[in-house]
């Protein structure tokens, strides 16, 4: 195995998670964080593991942290914050830099660090966990069963649990405009906007229009130049669309920020082993092309956190074997649409059309 992994924000709920499933897999992941107190905690509980701490600011113990690491591994969201700094003390050590992020704008900014991961020899791969993986699959996959789709419709059911920081990345985009793929441009659009029904199984669902990493990741998988990404349309996700709409210029106030954030140390960790196991996620992807050539496919995943734990050490591990190529790439463009079939609890079916 060609090196050292070094999970960042491994004391995070997310990142506890990546760190088990990678222990589970026989790798020793170096942990880090910004408080050396707490990494030194979780390296004692978990057997002693080798541990670091660096501070997005300090640049040199950025760099110091990751001198003998081949990837980095960024589990500490929101990665609107995160990502930069460590990408570029990425690209300064020469380490292949992964994260599980699904924010539109940052696997954006990502994909424009391409030439220079390529100068560097390093892979730049956000989206390693649920955000993105098993959509960006999907979405490879009916593209090869309509080669010249124009279009391409993303829909997510089963979302039932926030994290604490998972619910702080929510709160920087409230107020926000959705991003959605126009001809191949990203533009914004009025959240609740846009809405359209989805066939998740059980029955078909409204969903409505969300920001999701797909409208990014999924035009550089697969070059299909309209994309949407939806959410079923549950309370939650109807009543932070109308919050957005009704409320944009006040939500993104620094005051509603700060009230907001706050408010996360009031929410629970994060869901227990047990709540996880008894959900799963479900994703539909349909696509079609200008003569009327339609495809449509349904994946169901373990719950999503779990699924993230998993899935990103799982790829981790393929890194570190030599299974990279230099610059940005996406799950899909990287493994092909086949791979999220082989990860356990996995299933994938081509469905009739349902409109």
């Amino acid at each position: 195995m060609d090196g050292k992994l070094l999970i960042y924000g491994a004391s995070g709920y997310t990142g506890r998670l990546i760190t088990q499933a990678a222990i589970e897999r026989g790798l020793e992941p170096v942990l880090c964080g910004r408080r050396p107190d707490r990494m030194a905690a979780l390296a004692e509980q978990l057997g002693g593991l080798e541990h670091r701490a660096a501070t997005l600011e300090d640049e040199a113990a950025l760099d110091a942290a990751l001198d003998d690491i081949r990837v980095l591994l960024n589990a500490a969201g929101p990665f609107s914050r995160t990502a930069p700094a460590i990408v570029e003390a990425c690209l300064r050590t020469g380490t292949h830099y992964l994260d599980v992020t699904g924010e539109v704008d940052v696997i954006e900014a990502l994909s424009r660090r391409d030439r220079a991961a390529r100068e560097r020899e390093i892979m730049i791969l956000p989206g390693v966990g649920f955000d993105v993986v098993p959509s960006d699959c999907l979405a490879a996959h009916v593209s090869r069963r309509v080669p010249d789709a124009t279009w391409l419709a993303i829909g997510v059911r089963g979302l039932v649990f926030v994290t604490r920081g998972s619910y702080r990345t929510l709160v920087e985009q409230a107020g926000r405009p959705v991003r959605v793929r126009r001809e191949g441009r990203l533009v914004s659009v009025v959240p609740g906007s846009l809405r359209r029904s989805f066939d998740y199984g059980e029955a078909t669902r409204e969903s409505l229009a969300v920001s999701w990493g797909d409208v990014v990741s999924a035009w550089h998988t697969t070059g299909i130049p309209n994309i949407e990404v939806y959410f079923e349309a549950v309370p939650a996700v109807a009543g932070m669309l109308t919050a957005s709409r009704l409320f944009g210029d006040l939500l993104r106030t620094r005051t509603a920020q700060v009230l907001l954030k706050a408010h996360a140390e009031l929410l629970a960790d994060g869901p227990s082993a047990a709540q996880r196991d008894a959900r799963e996620a479900v994703i539909v992807a349909e696509a079609g092309d200008r003569s009327g050539r339609l495809a449509c496919a349904r994946l169901h995943t373990p719950e999503a956190y779990s699924f993230t734990g998993r899935t990103a050490a799982a790829i981790a591990e393929r890194v570190l074997r030599g299974d990279w190529r230099a610059g940005f790439r996406t799950p899909a463009g990287l493994f092909g649409p086949d791979f999220v079939t082989a990860l356990p609890g996995v299933r994938r079916s081509d469905v009739e059309w349902a409109h």
